[in-house]
């Protein structure tokens, strides 16, 4: 499927499926509508490392809650923290 093509929905399940192929952990809140705003779609779990992930596809823009959480989440030692589109290079590499 085209990077362009895919929903953010789609997209979500392709991470989750790959991460949890890998031993990865995964957590993702269903009904974002009733938690912290901006908090990042997805956090990966496989120690020592931990993933905060935020999911946009390729005309997705990040809210200035979004980025807040992420730089936030950035500035803690050990965090990796990225924000991933179909079209990033790197996402399925940093899972494994």
């Amino acid at each position: 499927m085209a990077a362009t093509l895919i929903t953010e929905r789609d997209f979500l399940a392709t991470v989750i499926a790959v991460a949890e192929a890998l031993g990865w952990l995964t957590y993702h809140t269903h009904r974002s509508d009733r938690s912290a705003a901006g908090f990042p779609d997805l956090v990966l779990l496989r120690p020592p490392r931990i993933i905060f992930a935020e999911l946009k596809i390729t005309r997705g823009h990040l809210t200035s809650a979004q980025a807040k959480w992420l730089e936030a989440l950035h500035k803690v030692p050990g965090n990796e923290v990225h924000l991933w589109t179909p079209a990033s290079p790197d996402w399925r590499e940093r899972l494994a």
